[in-house]
């Protein structure tokens, strides 16, 4: 069969969450025999040439070609060489610099244009799919199109969208888009025939507010990937995974203000992803690794993952990298929503300041065996019981 999957960001595994999940999806079904085409509106890409040979890619700002993508213009141009400018220089001046650009201390997605919808909805029906799969909310306005009546569409949800921007603007931060109600997240999903949610709590929420779609989860999944046998953890090493995402970097300031200085000298933390550039300073003992390509050698040293997160909703992706390398998270309750339920779950629950330097300092003297963060997540997400929903969604 063939499926094209409509994003505005190359999916891949290792990064954020969102993209994480999109390129698990893709390889999932590429894995069962079909064809998927990444249908990229917009150029958000890294580099003005950017490798990319998980998928062919197509799109109205990009030309692709033996697995390289560029962008067609000049000005998507000169936005790929503003972001990477960007990226180089100090964290506060590049914080400011986004802020200003933006007018928004978050940004949850950018609706397409109407010239991206067009161009994406007679790509679709002039290729015929067996299916569409839609990158969140922010990509569904191509459905609206006449000759897209009828396609079998499934929206990629990642989060509810509302709920998270209402927590944002209540905590004191502008956020763009600047409105986004329950309304208007139930008008943009319900262009398509299926949802699929991040969770089963969010499946539940979506429903309600979408009563006429099929709504079920789709978590991501994880595949066991124990340490080597023999492998020494190296003790009081502690690992964060986390974009530039404003809950990461909110969460993250929290952490090293309330919690880090309660932890003595010896504890060290490795910072992996774009939120140790974003941070400006850190704290001494904190390592700042940026993106890397193979995650195995730090989340094998690591002893124990944090996950300090004060906002956001949907399924905290890290924390399942984090079990499926066999570590257990301490982390706070907005992280631990969604998953499911087990009195084996890797995750150690801590809220205020004092426990959770507490749970950190018990766990290190004391640490589990990798064994039951790798049996908890081979129970609830093999890579057939978190897409059993989607398969049947799409007749994969």
């Amino acid at each position: 069969m063939r499926y094209v999957f409509l994003t505005d960001e190359l999916p891949r595994p290792g990064s954020a969450g969102h993209l994480a999940t999109n390129h698990a999806i893709i390889s999932w079904l590429q894995g069962l025999g079909h064809q998927v085409t990444v249908l990229l509106l917009g150029a958000r890409l890294a580099w003005p040439v950017e490798r990319y040979d998980v998928a062919p890619v197509a799109g109205p700002q990009i030309a692709a070609w033996a697995g390289h993508v560029v962008p067609r213009s000049a000005g998507a141009l000169a936005g790929i060489l503003l972001r990477a400018g960007l990226r180089a220089l100090p964290a506060p001046a590049a914080n400011r610099i986004r802020r200003r650009r933006h007018q928004a201390d978050a940004v949850l997605g950018r609706f397409c244009t109407e010239a991206e919808a067009g161009w994406a909805a007679r790509y679709i029906a002039r290729e015929k799919p067996d299916a569409l799969l839609i990158d969140t909310l922010f990509r569904a306005a191509p459905l609206a199109a006449p000759e897209l009546r009828g396609i079998n569409s499934v929206i990629i949800a990642h989060d509810v969208f509302h709920r998270r921007h209402q927590a944002l603007t209540s905590a004191g931060y502008r956020v763009q888009p600047r409105h986004l109600s329950r309304a208007d997240e139930a008008s943009w999903l319900g262009g398509a025939r299926r949802i699929a949610a991040s969770q089963p709590e969010e499946a539940s929420l979506l429903q309600k507010l979408c009563p006429a779609q099929h709504v079920f989860a789709a978590p991501m999944p994880a595949l066991p990937c124990p340490p080597p046998e023999g492998w020494r953890r190296k003790p009081g090493r502690l690992v964060f995974i986390g974009s530039a995402a404003l809950p990461n970097l909110d969460g993250l300031r929290w952490f090293f203000a309330e919690i880090w200085p309660r932890l003595g000298k010896n504890i060290r933390l490795d910072l992996i992803g774009d939120c140790g550039a974003a941070l400006g300073s850190v704290p001494p003992g904190v390592v700042r690794h940026g993106r890397v390509r193979d995650l195995r050698p730090l989340l094998y040293n690591a002893s124990l993952a944090i996950s300090p997160l004060r906002v956001g909703s949907g399924l905290k992706v890290k924390l399942l990298e984090y079990a499926r390398h066999g570590l257990v998270t301490v982390a706070t309750q907005c992280s631990l929503e969604g998953f499911m339920p087990d009195e084996a779950a890797p995750f150690i629950a801590a809220s205020s300041p004092e426990t959770f330097a507490a749970a950190i300092l018990r766990q290190l003297a004391a640490p589990r065996r990798p064994d039951a963060s790798i049996n908890y997540v081979t129970r609830h997400y093999g890579i057939e019981t978190s897409f059993s929903a989607l398969r049947a969604a799409l007749g994969a």
